[in-house]
């Protein structure tokens, strides 16, 4: 049998990233024998598995700019260098055979930012240096023909590529985010029970979930004037350098005794047990794996158009789906998701589905 000699190529590489998730649970779906894994990565985290190989390609270089083209260099030349059978790339970098899109289409991201950020900045934007390599990065590796396949997380991410550098649809694959319906699973009583004192939220309460680092991004301003409105609590998973402001935020809407403010969490999952939504009005997601978990958790969601995750949800099924900045829309859909207590039909049917979001899938 051939040895297909497999190089994936990510900056640093965390054991807990989205990328990386989704990386290992593609392996768990493929038949490993014949396959050599090779990683090609600036920095490691963790302890990687016995029979994987990996390779540090760290060039150093001061500014971004510098580490982002040093690593491109240095990544492309060692993957030509050792002749991998097929290269498939998590960044932007010219030359290889895969790109996998899970960061989305930056200049996508950059109109969606230009709306909360003042004139000025939007300005700064549009002469800085680093977002301009980025572009031109991005639009010279879609345009190489060398690259034969880009997997996209979302139709939102392929519809985005397609729209602004114009690539043909039969170079795309779509293949949604994986979970584990029987790790992430409905709560039952005890556990919902044990989450809710931890976090000193009334069991007859109605409390969303907020999970997601990088708070402006994320939409955690809307999130919190919408549920202000309301007699929802709201549990704040992440961080952010700017968390006081959100404080503040939350005491002067005179809602602070209802925010559960978490931080990072090892493990969140005890958070979506004591919840009974997920609400993420994010500016510009192409598909976050905290949508899967509170789905495949049985929280129905509340999300912002701009977000992949937004594809699985039926209007009033499984959630709700509206403009990141539409408040009114938001402070609404706040007020009718229901308490699984008084109602689970929409947790149901989110985490059914979500059902066929498994690691088995991604190789179909």
């Amino acid at each position: 049998m051939t040895t297909i000699r497999l190089a994936i190529v990510r900056q640093k590489y965390r054991p807990d990233g989205g990328a990386e998730r989704f990386i290992s649970r593609a392996l768990e779906a493929l038949d490993n024998s014949g396959l050599e894994l090779n990683i090609i990565t600036r920095q490691w985290s963790g302890e990687p598995k016995s029979d994987w190989h990996v390779h540090i390609c760290n060039p150093g270089g001061r500014g971004r700019i510098a580490r982002e083209r040093g690593f491109a260099a240095a990544a492309r030349q060692y993957w030509q260098q050792h002749q991998f059978s097929l290269v498939q790339s998590h960044e932007r970098i010219a030359g290889c055979d895969v790109f996998r899109a899970g960061d989305g289409v930056h200049q996508a991201w950059l109109e969606q930012r230009a709306r909360i950020i003042p004139a000025h900045q939007r300005w700064l934007t549009y002469i800085s240096r680093y977002h301009r390599y980025i572009l031109s990065a991005e639009r010279e590796m879609f345009h190489l023909p060398k690259l034969k396949k880009i997997i996209c997380n979302s139709a939102m991410v392929q519809n985005d590529i397609m729209r602004y550098y114009g690539v043909a649809e039969d170079k795309f694959a779509l293949i949604y985010n994986a979970i584990d319906p029987q790790r992430f699973a409905p709560a039952d009583g005890a556990q919902r029970r044990a989450a809710r004192e931890a976090l000193a939220i009334p069991e007859q309460a109605c409390a969303l979930i907020f999970v997601g680092s990088g708070f402006a991004r994320k939409g955690l301003r809307q999130a919190l004037e919408a549920v202000a409105a309301t007699d929802r609590y709201l549990i704040v998973v992440g961080q952010d350098k700017h968390q006081r402001r959100y404080q503040a935020l939350a005491r002067s809407l005179d809602c602070l005794s209802r925010m559960r403010f978490a931080g990072v969490l090892q493990e969140v999952l005890p958070c979506y047990h004591a919840a009974d939504a997920l609400i993420l009005p994010t500016l510009y997601d192409p598909f976050p794996n905290v949508i899967l978990e509170a789905m495949s958790c049985g929280l129905p969601v509340i999300t912002s158009q701009r977000c992949g995750g937004a594809e699985l949800i039926k209007q009033g099924r499984e959630g709700f789906v509206c403009d990141a900045l539409d408040t009114a829309s938001l402070r609404t859909f706040a007020a009718e998701v229901p308490s699984r207590e008084q109602d689970p039909t929409m947790g149901e049917a989110a985490r059914q589905r979500v059902s066929h979001c498994t690691p088995a899938h991604l190789s179909h």
